[in-house]
């Protein structure tokens, strides 16, 4: 009997090493598991044209950025993304379209016996799966968002026309190092022989690492700072996106330097339009007006320093803050950012990884943080509507995870 797509995923995520679900049981450090996984599907990752996207925040923002005004010139744009919200097919995209089911079902009746003795994880799975449906859709280009770092990233096998990296902060550090430089190193390593690269706004010793990197593989740097890029405006809100913006206009034009087609026009399309266009959320989404509600993917203290700048701005009485952490973030450099004045809703994902409410709440407290803990995201979600009154507001994150629970 043929087996549906609920099964498909279920097999999937149970039997997978999933980084988003297990944290670093999952996590593999080379690439030969992927390298075998494109030669058993004879190399899909040599069928389409791409631009490979790295980054510790914002990377996200600057790949669905790209594909909406690349879609927007009439180009097919295939769109690769990680970890989804709410269904699977969102990491794999072409026009904004989610992979159909049926494609899933296909591909995973036709692979996994292939696959055992590779013994691969839900990420690399995933990324051949993106892969092969590119080809099958004849993409003009694809957009392709690493998962973590670069250099050994299992979306590191392609050739890009154009390597961006967004910014580099503190952010998955017992895996890519504990200094920037470090974590500048792994994020260089998509910087491909003579393939140009575009570094958004970048910390002084990041500059350095990627400027000897570049020089290494003879590829020509691009820094969005010593670029003169203006800001379109964009349906994309929020504190950081400004600086989002600059990096994937400045990708644009240099990708119309080597010759595709890309009208102003066209990207100032894309650039409003990317919600409706690729499908993203969770970007400084506001869910309700009265009490305003916010709900954001930041989730290390980069990301976090740029929301908090930015929360008080919002015109409101009283701060509502519903959050939720994995246990493998630097907890305590987040906590000891967050206002205390606020009302604080402790939950935890409904994840392995996530950090027990408890344990986030009492960490909290060393913090001098004060509120209650939930047993689940919609309950928190509920109190902090309860409480709130129409003239306050109240701010979802800490995690993808508990933002997909929202949204």
């Amino acid at each position: 009997m043929k087996r549906s797509y609920s099964d498909t995923i279920h097999l999937l995520f149970s039997q997978l090493p999933m980084y988003q679900r297990q944290g670093a049981a999952a996590y593999k450090a080379d690439l030969s598991a992927t390298h075998q996984l494109m030669e058993m599907a004879d190399h899909p990752e040599r069928g389409f044209k791409s631009i490979h996207v790295a980054g510790t925040n914002g990377k996200g923002s600057v790949s669905h950025l790209t594909a909406s005004a690349l879609q927007e010139q009439g180009y097919k744009v295939g769109l690769y993304t990680s970890p989804h919200l709410k269904d699977f097919r969102e990491r794999i995209r072409v026009n904004g379209e989610m992979i159909p089911e049926s494609m899933v079902v296909q591909f995973v009746e036709h692979y996994e016996v292939q696959w055992q003795s590779i013994k691969p994880s839900f990420f690399e799975i995933t990324v051949l799966m993106a892969f092969e449906y590119f080809n099958y859709a004849e993409v003009d280009i694809a957009v392709i968002e690493t998962g973590m770092g670069g250099r050994l990233d299992s979306t590191n096998v392609v050739l890009p026309e154009l390597s961006v990296i967004t910014n580099i902060g503190f952010d998955h550090t017992q895996f890519l190092g504990d200094t920037i430089e470090k974590i500048a190193g792994e994020k260089a390593g998509i910087i491909k022989n003579e393939v140009p690269v575009v570094i958004g706004p970048s910390r002084e010793e990041a500059k350095s690492v990627f400027s000897t990197k570049a020089t290494e593989m003879g590829s020509k740097i691009h820094f969005v700072e010593e670029n003169e890029v203006p800001v379109f405006e964009s349906d994309l809100i929020g504190p950081y996106q400004e600086e989002n913006l600059r990096t994937a206009l400045l990708a644009l034009k240099v990708l119309k330097s080597k010759g595709w087609e890309l009208d102003e026009e066209a990207v100032r399309r894309g650039f409003l339009n990317v919600k409706t266009n690729t499908g993203l959320r969770g970007r400084w989404d506001i869910l309700g007006e009265r009490p305003l509600c916010i709900a954001d993917c930041a989730h290390n203290a980069a990301g976090f320093e740029i929301v908090l700048n930015e929360l008080p701005k919002m015109n409101y009485h009283n701060l509502h803050f519903i959050i939720g952490m994995v246990g493998d973030k630097d907890v305590d450099s987040v906590l000891s950012m967050l206002p205390k004045e606020a009302n604080y809703y402790f939950c935890a994902a409904d994840i392995p990884r996530a950090l027990p409410a408890e344990i986030l709440a009492e960490k909290a407290q060393n913090k001098s943080l004060r509120g209650e803990t939930f047993s689940s995201v919609k309950k928190a979600y509920e109190a902090a509507h309860l409480y709130a009154k129409p003239e306050d507001c109240i701010y979802v994150g800490g995690s993808v995870f508990v933002v997909a629970e929202v949204i």
